[in-house]
């Protein structure tokens, strides 16, 4: 009897271990075989998500059939303290496997919606909402439109609706620190006062990534952090015998490249002109530093000089003073603190508009009047031609 009892435990413990086998052989088909996803899909996993909460949002995002077996996927392959924060793109068909490696890889988030503030020179800005499509990589846009007109009705959905959105902050070349301030003031998104404008020159044009509630002082510690890491930089790799003594100087320099051009190939010869002069002990005798002097970077100016402007000694006017300017007059980008720092070699000393939005270049004062007077000749024709 006893050995028909045992015989029967063996027999039942043998079953019992195929079974497990075939459950344990089951299961990882199930994870590693294709997905029921028919298209790929933008997949948000909130902050401070467990393993549980994770397997049951994807079952409801129909990516996978079975989330208790992604659960002892994650837990056997000991990924499930990986899992990051984020918004992840999952591809059509994708396994429990492949969901689990993208959102465990340690990459930048996917965002289905991206909102860009895109600083404006008169200290306002102008928002950007794009729409990703998941799986081509193509974006379309939904909304443009500037704060001080009407916001458009698919934003104010889509930003009430509660969907994950990446926010970045835009800050373009050449703006001062009241307009970036005053641009910052503007954006919906960011929040909180700026009690003191940052100094002149030291926050770096970039594109920021944002958030919703993010403290609009926070981002401006991350500009001034920024430029300060690229002026060390360039410092450190700037050509001999250069003009300028401190990475303050250099950034005064830069800043009137800045404003002196706008075209990329341009920035190395116009910082030659002005170090030549500077080696020569001329003055600058630049426009942007005289307008600087006039507005102090609060606003722009939006007109020409006055002859009696170019005669008014201010701190910045370099029409009358010898050497830099005491500050920068506006907060340079990468390419012109390193164009001040490593200037193309050249003899040129002086420069003027030519027409096509670049300059003519000198190295003696009668070239350069031929270059001026070609210039006022481009001026006449554009206001005969406009009728004034």
């Amino acid at each position: 009897m006893w050995k028909s009892v045992a015989a029967n435990a063996f027999s039942l413990l043998i079953v019992l271990c195929i079974a497990v086998a075939g459950a344990i052989g089951w299961g990882q088909r199930e994870f590693t075989k294709e997905g029921p996803l028919e298209g790929p899909i933008f997949f948000e996993v909130p902050r401070g998500a467990g393993l549980s909460q994770v397997a049951a949002r994807l079952a409801e995002a129909g990516a996978v059939t079975h989330p208790a077996i992604f659960r002892l996927g994650a837990e056997y392959s000991d990924m499930a303290g990986a899992i990051r924060a984020g918004s992840f793109e999952i591809p059509a068909r994708a396994s429990m496997e492949e969901i689990l490696g993208v959102i465990t890889q340690n990459a930048a988030p996917v965002y289905r919606y991206v909102a860009t503030y895109v600083l404006r020179i008169d200290g306002t800005g102008e928002q950007r909402l794009v729409e990703r499509v998941p799986g081509t990589g193509e974006v379309i846009e939904l909304a443009e439109f500037a704060y001080d007109a009407e916001i458009p009705t698919i934003y104010s959905e889509i930003t009430e609706s509660g969907a994950s959105i990446a926010y970045r902050v835009s800050i373009p070349e050449g703006l001062t620190s009241w307009q970036i301030v005053e641009g910052l003031k503007s954006a919906e998104f960011l929040t909180g006062e700026v009690a003191e404008i940052p100094s002149e020159g030291l926050l770096a044009p970039d594109t920021y990534e944002a958030t919703r509630g993010m403290a609009r002082a926070e981002l401006l510690v991350q500009m001034q952090a920024r430029q300060e890491a690229i002026l060390m930089e360039a410092w450190a790799n700037r050509a001999e015998n250069l003009p300028i003594s401190t990475p303050q100087e250099a950034l005064i320099l830069a800043s009137i490249i800045e404003k002196e051009t706008g075209q990329a190939e341009e920035r190395g010869v116009v910082a030659s002109v002005f170090t030549n002069r500077l080696r020569q002990g001329m003055r600058l005798q630049t426009d942007p530093t005289v307008i600087y002097g006039v507005t102090e970077g609060q606003g722009v100016l939006g007109r020409g000089l006055r002859r009696s402007e170019l005669d008014r000694v201010t701190p910045w006017n370099t029409y009358q003073i010898d050497g830099l300017p005491p500050t920068p007059i506006a907060n340079p980008g990468r390419a012109s603190i390193e164009a001040a720092l490593n200037p193309d070699d050249t003899n040129y000393i002086f420069f003027v508009a030519d027409g096509t939005g670049g300059h003519a270049f000198a190295e003696t004062l009668a070239e350069h009047n031929r270059n001026v007077a070609r210039w006022r000749e481009i001026e006449a024709d554009a206001r005969a031609n406009s009728g004034n």
